[in-house]
């Protein structure tokens, strides 16, 4: 494991005891969700989900616990930096909004020294292939978690979940062609 990797795993850990001692309900999502489910590390930041009523408390328990807030672009999350690591706590991702609901499909996983809620890897790969558009369109992290997780996806929702859009289409159709995942019983032609 590397440097990076070991200060996410800490950065994680004192997000989860932050967060837990203020109630804050929370899962982990992104990267650090599949490696806790065994797929590859990661070394780009840490993604907490919480519900929008909890986010900027999440903060105030993070600034609380020694790390940084910051001010992001976008409307749809905050950010808090842990020395160099990134926190993003998303609260609206691909602009749906985070609810107990989506909360309460986390699983209580080991990650590291520390057992935290964890997104299910059919949510966090919907959640990837939503991302992708046109400017962003980088199949190289998704091909290794589909690959490592494979058996852990629900692939018919992520077909369902994702159909409008013609990039998570075109990943599927790669790790199909890639014998990642059983074939659909029928294929639409558009």
């Amino acid at each position: 494991m590397s440097g990076v990797q070991d200060e996410l795993l800490r950065t994680l850990t004192k997000v989860a005891k932050a967060l837990r001692a203020q109630e804050i309900p929370f899962a982990l999502a992104g990267g650090c969700a599949v490696y806790a489910r065994g797929g590859p590390a990661t070394e780009h930041d840490v993604d907490i989900l919480v519900r929008e009523q909890d986010a900027s408390e999440a903060v105030s328990a993070l600034v609380a616990a020694g790390m940084r807030a910051a001010t992001p672009p976008e409307d749809w999350l905050l950010k808090v930096y842990d020395g160099d690591s990134l926190v993003d706590l998303l609260f609206r991702p691909n602009e749906v909004p985070v609810t107990d609901e989506t909360l309460s499909r986390a699983e209580e996983l080991q990650v590291g020294s520390v057992v935290l809620p964890v997104m299910p890897a059919t949510e966090v790969l919907i959640g990837k292939l939503l991302v992708l558009d046109g400017h962003r369109c980088d199949f190289s992290e998704l091909l290794p978690f589909a690959r490592a997780l494979r058996e852990q996806i629900d692939w018919d929702r992520v077909r369902e979940a994702t159909k409008h859009s013609p990039y998570a289409e075109a990943f599927l159709v790669l790790v199909e062609r890639l014998d990642l995942l059983p074939a659909p019983l029928t294929r639409s032609v558009s």
